[in-house]
């Protein structure tokens, strides 16, 4: 059996709307990249955790140092590369982090329907972000599928599936100009 090609060599934002399965999906693709991996919900400042806890949705000025301190990791990690969690939901955001990164920036892409996204985040009790923001997050998304080293996987299927596809999507770039 032939080896499978080598995965996107740098940092990787796993980004999408709250439910989509950054967190997990993150953390798999970590594993197998050998890489290290920051939960980008872990960086947030208190007062966007009690916003969101209250289902306040979050504005720009609330996400600015946010992305400044996700900016900050991409541009401290080594050439091997880190994974990244982060919603990213505007393109000026993505591009906010491209250039923090100082190099290319690849991002993993977990879209799906507002049914199922729904569906997973009335399933995570104790989680701070409401599902009654879903829609606030899916108005603010600007879909990133016609960026550079962008990958996009639909979420629908397993973890196992969604990772796979996700590894396949980043060795793909290998050689792709940023």
């Amino acid at each position: 059996m032939a080896a499978s090609p080598p995965a996107f060599n740098g940092p990787i934002v796993v980004m999408g709307v709250s439910g989509c399965g950054k967190s997990s999906i993150g953390e798999r693709l970590a594993a197998h990249l050998g890489l290290p991996y920051v939960e980008g919900d872990s960086l947030h400042p208190p007062a966007n955790i009690a916003k969101m806890s209250a289902g306040i949705p979050l504005d720009d000025d609330d996400r600015w140092p946010w992305l400044a301190m996700i900016g900050k990791r991409l541009a401290e990690a080594d050439e091997a590369g880190i994974v990244i969690s982060c919603s990213a939901l505007k393109r000026i955001y993505r591009d906010r982090l491209r250039q923090a990164a100082g190099h290319p920036l690849a991002f993993v892409y977990l879209k799906g329907s507002r049914d199922i996204l729904l569906q997973r985040m009335t399933a995570r009790p104790g989680h701070f972000f409401k599902a009654s923001l879903l829609d606030s997050q899916l108005a603010t998304l600007e879909s990133p599928e016609d960026e550079r080293l962008v990958v996009t996987v639909d979420i629908a299927p397993s973890p196992e599936v969604i990772t796979a596809a996700a590894l396949e999507g980043l060795a793909a770039l290998n050689g792709v100009e940023p």
